[in-house]
């Protein structure tokens, strides 16, 4: 996943003259948290809902540039998704002005990468269900999981393991589009897996 596809392209801006409260007003009308200053075509600084906060009472006295931060991080659209990651984590910051050649190019915020890695993991698709079991040789692994979750009609939309391990045993899930998830946990068991839960997506965890 690359910053490039997954950013929000062309950004509002606002320039470094203008007033605080046009800021909140831009902010506001876009659900921003964050506007890239832009002056005669380059980037010159951010102004977030922080710095408003810091002027509260003189949004109409106050220029955008006495409030921005002026060095700020930058990130390439060729970057993955996973940097974009990293670095909004260790700065605690909240998005990042995406760059090519010198200019702006889009904003890739906490949000964006959320919905990122939900995807890859099939965890945006509404009604979907999360199948938690553990990996115990050939015999239960994901091969046979997944001819067992095919036999019972179900769509899969992702798979993958955890980082995370049960003993010396791989820590698995199988996201499912559709089926009967009950039926097809139930359906593992008499293969012999050892299910850990059920997880629905906007509803109750069933262990």
């Amino acid at each position: 996943m690359l910053v490039g596809n997954r950013m929000t392209k062309h950004p509002v801006t606002i320039g470094p003259d203008e007033l605080l409260s046009s800021a909140k007003t831009k902010m506001e009308a876009g659900r921003f948290r964050r506007l890239p200053v832009m002056s005669e075509g380059a980037l010159v600084g951010l102004i977030t809902e922080r710095d408003l906060r810091g002027h509260t009472g003189h949004l109409n006295q106050v220029k955008v540039n006495g409030a921005m931060t002026e060095k700020i991080i930058t990130i390439g659209p060729g970057a993955t998704v996973e940097e974009a990651a990293q670095i909004l984590l260790k700065r605690q910051i909240g998005g990042l002005p995406v760059v090519e050649k010198g200019a702006l190019i889009g904003v890739i915020t906490a949000n964006d990468v959320m919905k990122a890695f939900l995807d890859v993991m099939g965890a945006s698709a509404e009604g979907s269900t999360r199948i938690d079991f553990i990996l115990e040789g050939e015999e239960r692994g994901l091969t046979e999981a997944s001819r067992i979750v095919n036999r019972e009609g179900a769509e899969i939309l992702g798979v993958g393991t955890y980082r995370e391990k049960l003993g010396d045993n791989p820590v698995c899930y199988l996201r499912l589009l559709s089926g009967n998830a009950e039926k097809i946990a139930k359906a593992l068991r008499s293969g012999g897996f050892d299910v850990l839960g059920v997880h629905k997506i906007g509803g109750q965890t069933q262990g």
